[in-house]
């Protein structure tokens, strides 16, 4: 926060009501007015600029100094991560191992409800778990259409799947992070367990709610062992990794191992008629094991580059005093105290770059020439969306630095008692505006632990709200709305899949609120 006071109405009230207009106006473009996101995240940068300078006192450096470092942030590492992890999806149809790849997927069930759980649930929780930053929601949407499923309908059943995996994305980071603020009686271990008391009901629901969104009542009754196996699988297992292991591999584990159960089992169990949304099944043909082992090479190479880049040992060459950190450039924005840092190698955009070059070095069936010919098409492909990311962002840093997010935090932790029960609304608010679990919990666990301590609630619990309640924002935050589309060729339409999502979203938040409040009772 670079202003003298959050309150500049001495009115807590009024001062947080001015403070969620970017939130309130954001929600009305998507929905009610229906615009195209681009246009709804320009309108909102002017609007949050002019009410951090005339009506916050953010001085006028500070203020395109916020601007600029969410414009960078967005590019870099952001867009650099999607445009890389697309560009190597590109590389993987161009030399054929995904037509292969696609295939073993139907070779395990032509049920395409079935594909879902595997690919939009399984699949997507894995990526989530080793890459994070929209990675599993492009590659699964993408792979999910190329089965056969409607382009918005892919993206919202993935959006809607990433809900189980969230908060442990990237290598557990937005748990993890935790553990680095200092905070008193909150360590980002004591955090890990507490989300064992919220999340594993909310995973447990999610394949039944992604059956019944694709074939209603009807669907989740003639599949029901598969989803009964799916969420099982990986609802204890993530339990049981937050509890006794920690955040670090809670989506990684989980993911392949149910992945892998649930593939053993359809060999053994098929429903009676398989469900096909166009009437017909997948044409694939066979191939051998070690083709389809080949043919996954790309998100092999993808996993193991990323869980490198996640090490300590790796990050630790980048940061202060490390042997890399040349390699991080920084600099003060001029006319304002605000850093801009870019790195260069150790950012995860880096580590799938080395995934593509690897799989296009290793690939006989494809040139030099034609990968670079998709990288610059991808590039022209999501240039729109990222300016749109860069938008968001900078709304962001504008509401952070302008005190907008103090303001908010401190109105909901005045009620008392009763604030367990909005404890994860905070979180939602944190998602919805960065788009990003990571950055909410670096935002908001602060005040989340302080209030705890304030009105005698357990301050891992009110953190673990913020994580949680975090989670369910991404079904609509912008910025992961923005790559859904793009990723299914929808861009323009993020107004139409954020009308599809947001219902679920306020659900599942509407659950996680009282379900909070209720643990409040008894953990003080």
């Amino acid at each position: 926060m670079l202003v003298q006071t959050f309150n500049p109405f001495n009115n807590l009230a009024l001062s947080a009501l001015v403070a969620a207009i970017p939130i309130l106006l954001f929600l009305l473009c998507l929905t009610i007015f229906k615009m195209k996101g681009i246009h709804a995240a320009l309108l909102n940068l002017v609007v949050t600029f002019l009410i951090v300078l005339f009506l916050f006192k953010l001085p006028l450096g500070e203020a395109i100094g916020s601007v600029a470092q969410g414009t960078f942030q967005g590019i870099w590492p952001i867009g650099y991560i999607i445009v890389m992890a697309v560009w190597l999806y590109k590389i993987s149809v161009k030399s054929g191992k995904f037509e292969v790849l696609r295939g073993s997927i139907a070779g395990i069930s032509q049920d395409q409800r079935l594909q879902l759980l595997l690919i939009g649930f399984c699949f997507n929780a894995f990526l989530e778990g080793a890459a994070g930053f929209g990675v599993p929601i492009a590659i699964c949407a993408v792979l999910l259409v190329s089965l056969g499923f409607k382009p918005l309908q892919a993206a919202m059943l993935c959006l809607i799947a990433n809900g189980a995996s969230g908060a442990f994305g990237a290598i557990g980071i937005p748990v993890g992070i935790i553990g680095t603020f200092g905070l008193e009686n909150v360590t980002s271990m004591k955090v890990s367990m507490m989300t064992a008391l919220t999340l594993p009901l909310i995973n447990f629901t999610i394949p039944f709610l992604l059956i019944w969104l694709m074939d209603g009542f009807k669907g989740i009754r003639e599949v029901l062992p598969a989803i009964l196996v799916t969420s099982t699988t990986y609802t204890v297992s993530q339990a049981m990794m937050t509890v006794f292991v920690g955040p670090e591999l809670a989506d990684i584990i989980p993911s392949l191992l149910t992945m892998g159960v649930l593939a053993l089992f359809l060999k053994k169990w098929q429903p009676t008629i398989p469900f096909l949304l166009n009437g017909k099944e997948v044409e694939f043909e066979k191939h051998s094991m070690g083709d389809i082992v080949k043919a996954w090479s790309p998100f092999y190479l993808l996993t193991l580059f990323v869980l490198i880049w996640s090490f300590p040992a790796f990050k630790g060459l980048f940061s202060q005093g490390g042997t890399l950190e040349a390699t991080v450039l920084k600099f003060i924005f001029p006319g304002s105290s605000i850093t801009i840092g870019i790195d260069i190698i150790g950012a995860t955009g880096t580590a799938i770059l080395l995934a593509a070059l690897t799989t296009i070095a290793t690939t006989k069936s494809i040139r030099v020439s034609e990968s670079l010919a998709l990288l610059k098409k991808t590039i022209l492909e999501f240039r729109i969306p990222i300016i749109m990311i860069c938008a968001i962002i900078g709304i962001a840093k504008l509401m952070a630095y302008g005190g907008l997010t103090n303001v908010l935090g401190e109105a909901v932790a005045t009620t008392g008692q009763i604030f367990p029960l909005l404890s994860p609304l905070l979180g939602w608010i944190g998602v919805f505006m960065t788009g990003s679990v990571v950055n909410n919990n670096t935002l908001f666990a602060p005040i989340q632990a302080t209030a705890g301590n304030i009105i005698g609630t357990n301050s891992s619990l009110l953190v673990a709200a913020n994580t949680a309640g975090g989670v369910m924002a991404k079904l609509v935050s912008p910025q992961s709305i923005v790559i859904a589309t793009a990723a299914v060729g929808e861009t323009g339409k993020e107004s139409a899949l954020t009308k599809m999502t947001l219902k679920y979203s306020f659900g599942l938040l509407a659950f996680v609120c009282v379900w909070t409040f209720i643990l409040s009772l008894f953990f003080k």
